[in-house]
């Protein structure tokens, strides 16, 4: 009888370094970069993922002001300037595509030791479902944690303006809607 071929284990992959200034109140934690993102080195890439435009409506950022319409180079001084961190909750994992569903095998980020380089954060929020799997981590960590809904794509059950009203709620509470005082990226 003869084997079944060897199926190729999925790649290891490895996230992106995290986004965070001086100053930083909410940190937004993803999942793991998809494809796109891991291709280009930035977060949030795919041009679907409604990430940025969320930001710029949140921002008052429109026309060439947006944050989607800049050269991702330029859209992080303007995220550091309001307050805001990014990164993700797995720092390597094996997967397939980009869906969170696809994830194998992840490891975890350093998050306490991020949050002890920045000591000014105020609370932390969870971009969808699967970052949010891990809330009982991030409580721990002694700050609120909220659970956004996903800008990814794959998030199509809500429209932008229910995600942008969700969204528009955490970060009122965190005080990252207006850019921090004297502070540059």
């Amino acid at each position: 009888m003869p084997s079944a071929p060897l199926v190729p284990a999925s790649p290891r992959l490895a996230g992106l370094a995290p986004v965070v200034g001086a100053g930083a109140r909410l940190l937004i934690l993803g999942s793991f970069p998809g494809v796109a993102s891991l291709a280009s080195q930035q977060y949030y890439a795919h041009p679907r993922n409604a990430f940025w435009p969320i930001l710029s409506a949140l921002w008052g950022l429109d026309g060439d002001e947006a944050l989607q319409a800049r050269p991702y180079a330029e859209r992080l001084p303007v995220v550091r300037a309001h307050g805001l961190a990014i990164w993700d909750v797995y720092a390597r994992c094996a997967r397939e595509g980009s869906l969170d569903s696809a994830i194998r095998d992840a490891e975890l980020n350093d998050l306490p030791g991020l949050i002890r380089q920045a000591p000014t954060l105020r609370a932390i929020a969870h971009n969808g479902g699967e970052s949010a799997r891990h809330r009982r981590v991030t409580e721990a960590l002694g700050l609120p944690v909220y659970r956004l809904p996903s800008t990814s794509p794959a998030n199509a059950s809500w429209s932008f303006e229910r995600k942008l009203a969700a969204w528009r709620a955490v970060f009122e509470q965190a005080e990252v809607m207006r850019p921090l005082e004297g502070l540059r990226g």
